[in-house]
C-alpha cells in the first residue's frame, strides 16, 4: 500500500540501491504491518547540484550519502510513524553505513479512494483489497 519515493545523489552502485530498497521495505513492513509482498518503491538519482537539504536549524550536517524518502500511505498513528523513522534509520545505518543525519523522511497521508492498483478500479473501495 505505501508508495515510496526514494531520492539519492548519483554515484551509488546497483548493490547499494538494492540494499537501500530492502532496508526501507523492511522498515515499512515492521512499522506499518503491511504484507511483505506489498512493495511499491521508486528510486530516483539526482545530480548533487539539484538537491538542497539544509539542517532546518537543528545543526544537522548532511553528506553526499543523503537520502530523502517520501512515503505516500493511508493514515498511520504517531507511534507507527516514529517506529518507521527509527527502523529506517537503524536499518540504513547497519546495512548501508548511512548516517541517520543523512535520512530525511516525509509521510504523506491519503485515503482508500486515492489508490488504483490497475484495471481502472479503486480496489480498496470495490472490496478487492482490505
Amino acid at each position: 500500500m505505501p508508495l515510496i519515493n526514494i531520492n539519492l545523489l548519483k554515484g551509488r552502485s546497483p548493490n547499494d540501491h538494492e540494499r537501500i530498497l530492502n532496508c526501507i521495505h523492511e522498515a515499512v513492513v515492521r512499522a506499518f504491518n503491511v504484507p511483505t509482498a506489498d512493495r511499491y518503491q521508486i528510486l530516483y538519482e539526482h545530480e548533487p547540484t539539484d538537491v538542497r537539504a539544509e539542517d532546518t536549524g537543528l545543526g544537522i550536517s548532511r553528506s553526499d550519502r543523503l537520502i530523502i524518502i517520501e512515503v505516500i500511505s493511508r493514515a498511520r498513528s504517531a507511534e507507527d510513524k516514529q517506529a518507521f523513522y527509527r527502523f529506517v534509520t537503524t536499518g540504513l545505518s547497519d546495512a548501508c553505513a548511512i548516517d541517520p543525519a543523512d535520512v530525511v523522511v516525509s509521510i504523506v497521508e491519503n485515503g482508500d479512494a486515492d489508490w488504483s492498483f490497475g484495471l481502472g478500479r479503486a480496489q480498496f473501495i470495490t472490496g478487492e483489497l482490505r
